[in-house]
């Protein structure tokens, strides 16, 4: 199992992540604004066996069925239902859900309690926090995670492939109606940021990033958000094979106590703000993706997120690893220092009883929420991922990958002046040219940020002929390794005719991507350069 260590001084929470607002002034986002609006009922046809009446009529056979119908959701292998059916099925009384409220559940003591003194000293029943009992959650606040392509993936994996080392990173993306599931909710994923951190074949530190807001700050002008996490736990079987040992499984545990602390963390960091709750908020939308061995050997996506009871433990201090048991978790006792309110869960014993245990040890099953993940059938891309070599992803300097001026020379180099967008159309890339040493540009991005989020080359043109940029391209050409074939530099740098070679690098005339020299072929279309 992987062991993670976060910095003490870690923060990730994004800009969207909390308010201190009153029920009536939340901004909810734009995907739950939008499904708030829908009333999610499941359409269905006519049966010829079953129905008797004519094409226009309905019976109880054929009649639309609401988005939280067990029966449907088993029918369709969907093992839980979407928030916003949730909130359909609680709204479906005859009050019409007047007095609904979503409650935070807190394991903690009520401050402010004048009656005794405070604990040790003392504790009644105004302040004290009632018993709580685990129970699996029915539905979840993100129905799918997908990935816009594989090369996503893939760039992110080279780490592991290089040096063995596991590795995490933050995901950027946006949030989506999911046609799939009533009233669904999809993560999609467009790039993946990896904070600084220290990995070794079992286990991760996370360090503390410096530049974590000004990403986040990038991500936002881009339309994108901080919407999940992700990190590796492979070891190579057969390297001939290319194939990965299977440790995660029904038979060991999916995500362990000390992983599922961590997804916890990360879910109170960046909760999920709606006008139900007294609080403005209520679970989170944030999602955890473990890249593993699955049983046929191959390296595999899982997505999970823990429940809001186990928000809850996590938020007030309550729950702990076992040291010697992954898939356990453990209630902490009461001290002089806290005092923790008893958890049970609910399991059948051996002869079918329902019984009730205490939560010491706990199974971490019962704070999982599993979400499905995976890829596009036609793969998208937010940003461009059509270059032969792409721009070192930041914080990888250990196995050689360095952000500096000399690689930022060296990108530039590949892209002919008139594909300045192209040229832009990377996260790392953006995230670098405002934090750089030389010359950051983050207080300048704004209208290239606009121009890259609309895909409209104008306004990124627009922007090229700054002072700022024009002190950029002075930089690149005195860091170039030779001048420029057929001119000198251009709005996006060095530039050379379309199909022509520059810097060791040509372009292909079918599919426009650019290739290495040493290519006779395109890596993409695989058509010959001539």
């Amino acid at each position: 199992m992987l062991y993670l260590v976060p910095s003490s001084g870690l923060d990730t929470t994004d800009s969207a992540g909390s308010q201190d607002v009153g029920s009536n002034d939340v901004e909810e986002d734009e995907v739950d604004i939008l499904l708030s609006k829908q009333d999610g009922r499941i359409a269905r046809e006519r049966d010829e066996q079953l129905c008797h009446h004519g094409p226009k009529g309905k019976c109880v056979h054929c009649t639309s069925l609401e988005p939280y119908n067990e029966e449907y959701l088993q029918k369709s292998e969907i093992k839980h239902m979407s928030f916003h059916a949730h909130l359909k099925k609680l709204m479906g009384g005859v009050d019409k859900g007047k007095f609904v409220a979503l409650e935070n559940m807190s394991v903690k003591i009520r401050p402010g309690c004048t009656e005794h003194p405070p604990w040790p000293g003392g504790i009644c029943t105004k302040c004290q926090p009632s018993a709580v009992t685990l129970n699996r959650q029915k539905y979840r606040h993100v129905d799918n995670i997908m990935f816009e392509n594989h090369t996503i993936v893939d760039r992110f994996l080279d780490y592991w492939r290089k040096t063995g080392n596991q590795r995490l990173g933050f995901l950027y993306g946006k949030y989506e109606h999911h046609k799939d599931v009533p009233l669904g909710i999809r993560a999609t994923v467009a790039a993946i940021y990896e904070p600084p951190q220290v990995g070794t074949a079992n286990s991760l530190e996370l360090l503390e990033d410096r530049n974590a807001d000004v990403v986040d700050d990038i991500a936002r002008k881009l339309g994108l958000r901080k919407v999940g996490w992700i990190f590796t736990d492979l070891v190579a079987d057969d390297s001939g094979k290319g194939t990965v040992k299977n440790f995660r499984n029904a038979d060991s545990v999916f995500l362990s106590a000390e992983e599922c602390i961590m997804a916890g963390e990360f879910q109170n960091q960046h909760p999920n703000c709606t006008k139900l709750s007294p609080d403005g908020t209520f679970g989170s939308k944030f999602v955890t993706v473990v890249a593993s061995g699955d049983e046929s050997h191959q390296i595999h996506f899982e997505g999970y997120q823990v429940s809001n009871q186990c928000m809850a433990l996590v938020r007030d201090d309550c729950l702990v690893p076992t040291k010697d048991a992954p898939e356990l978790g453990y209630i902490k006792e009461s001290t002089p220092e806290q005092y923790v309110p008893d958890v049970f869960y609910k399991e059948k014993d051996s002869y079918g009883n329902l019984v009730t245990l205490l939560a010491r040890p706990l199974p971490v099953e019962y704070l999982l929420v599993q979400v499905t993940t995976g890829f596009p059938v036609d793969p998208v891309s937010t940003f461009n991922i059509r270059v032969a070599k792409p721009f070192p992803i930041e914080n990888r300097a250990d196995i050689g990958d360095i952000q500096d001026f000399g690689q930022l020379t060296a990108y530039m180099q590949q892209f002919p002046g008139y594909r300045l967008l192209e040229t832009m159309s990377d996260l790392h890339f953006l995230s670098y040219l405002a934090t750089m040493d030389m010359l950051p540009l983050k207080d300048h991005m704004d209208p290239l940020l606009e121009g890259v989020r609309e895909q409209n080359a104008e306004t990124v043109e627009h922007w090229s002929k700054t002072d700022q940029w024009a002190t950029v391209e002075q930089l690149i050409t005195a860091h170039a390794p030779s001048p420029p074939v057929g001119g000198g530099p251009s709005a996006a740098g060095p530039a050379f005719p379309p199909g022509g070679a520059a810097g060791g690098v040509w372009e292909c005339k079918h599919c426009t991507l650019i290739n290495q020299a040493h290519n006779a072929s395109c890596e993409i279309c695989s058509l010959p350069r001539t």
